[in-house]
């Protein structure tokens, strides 16, 4: 019997310790979890601004091509990641068939698309930008 009461009152005592423990390493560990996801959607982010980029410059070097079809293409891929506030810019703003290079410019801020409350990357942007040579369709006066 005392052997039971000798365990239970050290348990009871060490009970503190636990807690004191706990409330030492909760906020450290929760600042590691949020600080990863933050780190983790930044870089999903950037990964995005890069993919639609290129895709929107991959849709406005074809032929008949339109700057708002270029537009359309990288939006679509920032959408595809629920990405909000880009600002997409089509250089040229009018595509034609004497037009010889394709800019595409995508600025994301970080503070609209955090999935957590932002605290590393507060008022950042993330931006890409690509210029590609447009194809050309055979031309009528070929001898």
């Amino acid at each position: 019997m005392r052997k039971r009461r000798r365990y239970n009152e050290q348990a009871k005592s060490r009970l503190g310790a636990t807690v004191v423990e706990f409330a030492i390493c909760c906020p450290v560990l929760f600042l590691f979890t949020f600080a990863a996801l933050e780190f983790s959607r930044v870089n999903m982010i950037r990964q995005t601004v890069e993919n639609s980029v290129y895709e929107g410059c991959r849709r406005g070097i074809v032929p008949g091509a339109t700057a708002a079809n270029v537009e359309a293409a990288a939006r679509f891929v920032l959408d595809a990641t629920l990405i909000s506030g880009a600002q997409v810019t089509v250089t040229p703003s009018v595509i034609t068939e004497d037009t010889t290079n394709v800019s595409v410019s995508v600025v994301v801020p970080t503070n609209a698309n955090s999935w957590v409350a932002p605290f590393f990357f507060t008022d950042t942007q993330i931006s890409s930008d690509l210029t590609m040579r447009r194809e050309r369709g055979l031309s009528s006066n070929i001898d």
